[in-house]
């Protein structure tokens, strides 16, 4: 096991520190020429092809990158995880999203027990009761089948089946299974996100699945309350226990909710949020949505990664040289951020997840130990689909700061479109963009070339390209059920690789606490001056005048709150 001592510390890191001037030296127009190079930095697994030839790295990078991973103790703390013991040190738990996924016959422990036995008990609960509705034996309270459905909850809970969701809607199995069904998120406690969630539903035909893993979040449950109401006021107050159910762990409070305990799906204090969709937390709406038969196609791709990345050599493991690569371009080459950009209008909300899984887990200050990092360590994620970033945001990307690019293409379209007469058929158009991209980043374009295309010389400036912007391309063939699970897998395990290196815990959240523990107070003086006209006092002048305006320019709310429900 690694010492306790910071990674910035050691040999190898230092030796990467001081290659930087070799690196500096080289640009990607001339490493490209090398074919060994390129041919050594492209890795194939389960029908899926990593090309890394275009990050600035050498041979020899890798080499050094590799021993850095050693000095992190990298394989010791994958191992560590996969076995159970309590990595997430600073909440005392197991990290075991893997166990999500695990085959029946697995055996992962956690605190002595082999938990996925208890995985696949939920998962059998979820395959029996998703059936149940989909088959129409379960009806609602005026006999009618439950066809709708409505996720509530919020983070972890939200975008990772949020981005399942958008992935399935356009596979032609998943359409099939979905068939004359709908399945809409409600996350923020915007009331205008509860309006869009339930425009066009009807409560007879609505079933809301309410995800809260104590049943107390704040957004969450005000949001199901409010749902509820939309379902009792419509249906009366005994409909709920037809039309509710619950993934959660406080069984207490969801039988005090309305909702009958044996409608309520668990899920464990080892699963953190923004790994959980392999969970109840993603697998009930999706199954309800999609069949359980097809979702677990999707926990078996997720399994794939999860063997490769346990097993694999880390010179040819997928997540772990993404990994490496961010922490080479954070920390050493100082690129801050990262774009994720799928080429397929189905991966849209891919980044939105990672966003959020990469930057709750690793956008730390302190290591593990509490120590300072005297170095970067986080990545500012962003992205958008291709080819509509070419639109938006590359301009930035090809001229303005540097921003490694994750490029990922799919050979088969969900929904091939040809026409008779054109050049290419619509996803060759989407794929020639794919594979121009990356080399426009990579080889830029010079001076020298433009003025051999007579360029004016007050335009050479304006139209020269420097290249030598570094990007990866990941080629998948196909994106269904088990791809999509193999998408996230690998993501979530190259962001946890980045954390063992730079000795972070990455599945804790600290961050997000202290806002929210404000917004009690908040919450606290906004009820006191409309209930009982009490001035704004304890805050500062800013927020104090902030919140005064507010209160003055809403006042019509009434003081005693009455019922009022969107009106979509």
């Amino acid at each position: 096991m690694a010492s306790s001592g910071l990674i910035s510390d050691t040999e190898p890191w230092k030796d990467l520190k001081g290659h930087v001037q070799d690196i500096n030296k080289t640009h990607l127009r001339d490493l490209m020429n090398d074919v060994n190079r390129c041919q050594a930095m492209m890795v194939e697994f389960d029908g899926m092809l990593l090309d890394y030839s275009r990050q600035r790295v050498t041979l020899d990078t890798m080499g050094k990158l590799i021993k850095l991973a050693e000095a992190a103790g990298l394989k010791d703390k994958i191992n560590r995880m996969f076995a159970g013991e309590h990595i997430n040190s600073t909440e005392n738990r197991s990290v075991l999203h893997v166990a999500l996924r695990a085959q029946r016959d697995a055996v992962i422990q956690s605190d002595g027990k082999n938990v996925v036995p208890d995985v696949w008990e939920v998962l059998d609960k979820i395959q029996k009761f998703s059936e149940t509705i989909r088959s129409g034996s379960w009806v609602g309270a005026t006999g009618k089948p439950l066809k709708d459905v409505v996720a509530v909850g919020i983070g972890g809970s939200f975008l990772g089946p949020l981005f399942v969701h958008t992935a399935l809607q356009t596979d032609p199995e998943a359409m099939e299974a979905a068939r004359g069904r709908q399945l809409h998120f409600l996350a923020n406690v915007d009331p205008i996100d509860v309006a869009r969630s339930i425009a066009g539903l009807n409560p007879e035909t609505t079933l809301v699945v309410v995800v809260s893993k104590t049943f107390t979040t704040a957004e969450t449950m005000l949001n199901a309350r409010t749902l509820r109401e939309w379902i009792s006021s419509s249906l009366g107050p005994d409909a709920v226990a037809k039309h509710m159910v619950a993934v959660s762990t406080n069984l207490t409070l969801v039988e005090k909710f309305g909702i009958d305990p044996k409608n309520a799906f668990a899920f464990w204090d080892w699963v953190g949020g923004r790994y959980s969709v392999c969970s109840a937390v993603g697998v009930l709406p999706l199954s309800l949505q999609y069949g359980f038969s097809l979702i677990e196609k999707f926990l078996k791709g997720a399994s794939s990664i999860d063997q490769h990345f346990h097993s694999a050599p880390l010179e040819k493991n997928i997540p772990v040289l993404l990994g490496l690569l961010s922490v080479w371009n954070v920390s050493f080459l100082g690129y801050p951020a990262r774009a994720i950009l799928p080429y397929s209008q189905a991966l849209e909300k891919l980044a939105p997840h990672i966003q959020q899984v990469s930057m709750e887990s690793n956008g730390k200050g302190v290591s593990i130990d509490g120590v300072l990092l005297p170095f970067e360590a986080g990545e500012i994620d962003f992205g958008e689909p291709g080819t509509n970033g070419q639109h938006s945001f590359y301009q930035l990307i090809h001229q303005g700061r540097i921003i490694p690019c994750d490029f990922i293409g799919i050979v088969k379209s969900q929904q091939p479109v040809y026409l008779k007469g054109e050049l290419v058929s619509n996803h060759d158009e989407l794929m020639s963009n794919f594979f121009a991209q990356p080399d426009a980043l990579a080889y830029g374009k010079t001076p020298e070339q433009l003025q051999k295309e007579n360029v004016a010389p007050h335009l050479i400036p304006h139209k020269t390209f420097t290249g030598n912007r570094p990007s990866l391309s990941l080629l998948l063939p196909l994106l269904n059920a088990y791809n999509i699970g193999q998408l996230l897998a690998i993501y979530e395990h190259r962001i946890a690789v980045e954390g063992f290196v730079w000795g972070i815990n990455s599945f804790d959240q600290w961050g997000v606490e202290l806002g929210k523990s404000l917004a009690t107070q908040v919450r606290k003086q906004l009820h006191a001056s409309r209930t009982e006209g009490k001035s704004v006092e304890g805050f500062n002048f800013s927020t104090k005048t902030l919140m005064t305006k507010y209160l003055e320019a809403s006042s019509d709310i009434p003081a005693e709150l009455p019922t009022l429900l969107p009106r979509i």
